[in-house]
């Protein structure tokens, strides 16, 4: 089976609460309306409910499957507004503001998902990716052990003419501009996490280089061991590679050749990108060239699962980044009663 049929089966054996916020969009409401549909998440839909219904009727949605809720009118408003209050109080919020900013779709959301009427959230198809991230920081806050919030993309390689067969996490391609070593690490051991969550299979990483096991010097290939070392001290039953070039890691033949005391093996399914320019390309290098089909970014290192989506993202991407959302809700619900 597919990697990405895996995910969307997952899902639908347990559908979790997932929240959208920004209904008035006709990708948003069709997504919504399609993932309700085929039962990969209970869908929650936060706005105007005269501006959801209007837009609906315009593109021809039935959100008969989908709970529309209205913070104009909700019961749960004033609750919420207390409880961001509390949260927000010491930071100079005041009840007035945290009355109106609790009518703001983008924060209703994530106060249901903090407050436990929904698992996760999805949002960015109309808001920025400045506005999710730090909504998703300020409400959710950072998951237990957790110092960064990053990004990955899940590459599913699935196609006949794909060698490598699967999904893949690359990580960090679309939020961290130029991690440290420290912040390198961290997003390593965030990816490692949302490896074993979606892959179902044990993460083996990759801390991608232009050297492998110091066949170069330089000051950014110090940052990449430093940082898989890191790693390693927190983590030591983890598989993971310090600095090592593209082919090595996920090519087995060259792996015994250039690192054979690899512990992946060339078998890696979480590669970790220097920095964020080298992300972004290699994983646009991948989906446009290598066919990759590329879902995210997808967020990491949060309490709950809250994700972004990209502003020219179709009605299939919004649908698979619910189906990662809610196998991301089962992971952490899992995690809490292990």
């Amino acid at each position: 089976m597919k990697a990405l049929n895996q995910i969307l089966e997952r899902a639908r054996r347990d559908p979790r609460r997932i929240v959208l916020c920004e209904g008035e969009d006709e990708r948003i409401l069709s997504a919504a309306a399609k993932a309700a549909e085929q039962g990969i998440a209970q869908i929650l839909l936060v706005g105007s409910r005269a501006g959801i219904t209007a837009a609906a009727k315009r593109c021809g949605v039935d959100l008969a499957a989908v709970e529309v809720i209205d913070p104009a009118d909700s019961p749960l408003t004033d609750d919420l507004a207390r409880a961001l209050l509390a949260l927000r109080e010491k930071k100079g919020m005041t009840p007035e503001q945290a009355a109106t900013a609790i009518r703001e779709p983008l924060c209703f959301a994530n106060m249901l998902v903090r407050e436990g009427h929904a698992d996760g959230t999805v949002a960015g198809a109309v808001n920025t990716t400045a506005d999710v991230v730090r909504s998703a920081i300020q409400l959710l806050g950072l998951a237990p052990g957790s110092k960064l919030v990053s990004s990955f993309f899940l590459m599913m390689l699935c196609k006949p003419f794909h060698s490598l067969k699967g999904g893949m996490i690359f990580s960090d391609c679309g939020l961290v501009i130029d991690p440290g070593a420290g912040e390198l690490a961290q997003i390593a051991m965030a990816a490692a996490d949302s490896a074993q969550a979606l892959l179902d299979e044990a993460p083996r990483v990759a801390m991608l280089s232009f050297s492998t096991s110091g066949s170069a010097r330089h000051g950014s290939v110090e940052k990449v061991v430093q940082a898989a070392r890191e790693v390693k001290a927190a983590r030591p039953e983890l598989a993971i590679d310090e600095d090592v070039q593209l082919d090595a890691a996920i090519v087995a033949e060259i792996a015994e050749r250039k690192l054979p005391d690899s512990k992946v093996k060339g078998n890696a399914n979480v590669l970790i990108f220097p920095d964020l320019e080298a992300g972004n390309i290699g994983y646009k290098l991948a989906e446009r060239i290598g066919g990759a089909e590329a879902i995210g970014p997808l967020l990491q290192g949060l309490a709950k699962p809250a994700n972004d989506l990209s502003r020219g993202c179709s009605v299939d991407d919004i649908f698979h980044v619910i189906a990662v959302t809610t196998v991301q809700a089962q992971s952490l619900s899992a995690a809490g009663e292990a």
